[in-house]
């Protein structure tokens, strides 16, 4: 289990740099701090190997063995544009706190942390100079889940037992100290199955009535369906002044303060995976293109656009992250990166997303719990105890029941019913009514049986078995 997480691309670790904290963070700390080992002075939220070192800690003359690792994508290009050389890196830091796979980790915990949360930063180094742009992606920060159950997309369901706009406030509060002012921006459904968690949020940003936290709703399938990705300029318009008070974090090569970076634009979608990357790219280039013509390597009236070489590298590497932090999280790779990588929405990438989807599919219902469960056992969430009682089963040996045995074997009787079926009609019996009872009994035996595995669907999921994950909700 623990080779099968650590397959899992990509960890990073650097020797003289912290990876765990962004240029404004070191930037406003104070020189002890940046003084202390790595691992002292790391941000706990990315740091994915604190609980198999802990034997470590313990020990003082072991501390320097003990090197922080982050889990995410990072590239690094060295780039060349009106003939200055600079240097442009993207990092994505993946939290290790509510870690999981993409359907059995949702939502918030009774912390304040959410699923699938990752800080991205754009850094620009050039002539001793640095600039930095970041930006954060989290689950709907409510108490809610999503489990496979064998159907294409499980109805998002609300905890019945948790406070929801707690759960709101225990993560914003957080979210405010440490990175400012917050500017969702929710990509989900109006309609459908996701109404639900678009209602409650914005419910949860009203009663919540904090003027550091402005929530922009955009229903991108709506608004962009029909390959109509153009329109995605209207949500842009939409937070063009928010992005020019946000600004970015630049300090001159005499380490000299010009400006900070005022708050963070936070976008999710539901997966916070195809939609989430799409946006955020877009801000990224929009403060990319300002950060440049600041340091001089744009010229007035240049855009980035006009940089083919340049605009082919930073389109891929975006897609590669979109691509990266969707393997980590629900398995493939990520949908809609044709248009990161082209700027186009193609027929061929909607086939491409169609395989992934389904692949995803695949692996959210049969693959996924032995998954959840490694990443649970490499970050302590669950912890062996050798020292309990002998002849204590393991949880990962699961009881053979007579009535699981029957129902995971559905599949075999529908496929040799219709088998069955099939034959019926090719090697016809005697007579014409033996041959129709025949095949209007197998056909019935393939629909009963189907009716079974509807009523019996969550029988044939792969659920973790290290931890309960299955909440109390309601069905709304």
């Amino acid at each position: 289990m623990i080779q099968s997480f650590l397959r899992t691309p990509y960890f990073y670790f650097s020797t003289s740099y912290d990876l765990s904290h962004t240029v404004q963070r070191l930037y406003n700390t104070s020189p002890d701090f940046l003084q202390m080992p790595l691992f002292e002075r790391g941000d706990q939220r990315f740091i994915w190997n604190h609980y198999l070192m802990r034997d470590l800690l313990a020990q003082q003359e072991l501390h320097r063995y003990w090197l922080p690792v982050i889990h995410g994508f990072i590239c690094i290009k060295q780039c060349i544009i009106n003939q200055h050389s600079f240097s442009w890196i993207l990092i994505s830091r993946r939290s290790c706190y509510r870690a999981g796979t993409r359907l059995f980790m949702r939502g918030v915990d009774t912390e304040g942390h959410v699923a699938n949360y990752i800080e991205t930063e754009q850094i620009v180094e050039y002539d001793g100079c640095k600039s930095s742009f970041v930006q954060t992606r989290g689950s709907i920060p409510l108490f809610w889940s999503q489990l496979p159950d064998l159907r294409y997309k499980p109805k998002p369901t609300l905890s019945t037992t948790n406070n929801q706009v707690d759960g709101y406030h225990r993560h914003f509060d957080s979210q405010l100290l440490t990175y400012n002012k917050q500017i969702i921006i929710n990509l989900i459904d109006h309609k459908g199955i996701e109404e639900i968690l678009e209602t409650n949020f914005a419910n949860a940003v009203r009663e919540y009535n904090n003027p550091q936290v402005r929530y922009v709703s955009f229903d991108f399938h709506k608004e962009c369906g029909h390959m109509r990705w153009e329109r995605l300029s209207l949500l842009m318009e939409r937070i063009n002044q928010d992005q020019n008070e946000m600004g970015y974090i630049l300090i001159f090569r005499d380490g000299t303060l010009l400006q900070q970076q005022e708050g963070v634009f936070r976008t999710n979608c539901i997966d916070c995976l195809d939609r989430t990357n799409v946006v955020q790219s877009m801000l990224a280039k929009r403060s990319l293109q300002s950060q440049l013509k600041r340091l001089g390597i744009l010229t007035d009236g240049q855009r980035i656009e006009s940089q083919s070489h340049f605009e082919t590298m930073y389109k891929n590497v975006w897609a590669d992250n979109a691509d990266i932090c969707s393997v980590q999280y629900a398995g493939t790779g990520a949908l809609k990166t044709d248009y990161t990588r082209t700027g186009k929405r193609t027929v061929f990438g909607a086939m491409k997303d169609g395989l992934n989807s389904m692949i995803r599919y695949y692996k959210n219902n049969f693959a996924d719990g032995f998954r959840q469960d490694s990443v649970d056992l490499f970050l302590g969430n669950y912890q062996v105890d050798e020292n309990e009682g002998v002849g204590k089963i393991c949880p990962l040996m699961e009881k053979k029941e007579l009535k699981n045995i029957i129902v995971r074997n559905y599949p075999v009787i529908i496929l040799f019913a219709l088998a069955m079926f099939v034959l019926s009609f090719f090697i016809p019996a005697g007579h014409p009514i033996a041959t129709l009872v025949c095949m209007v009994f197998w056909a019935a035996m393939v629909v009963v049986v189907l009716t079974f595995v509807l009523v019996s669907r969550t029988e044939f999921v792969d659920y973790p078995k290290l931890r309960d994950l299955r909440p109390k909700i309601k069905h709304e």
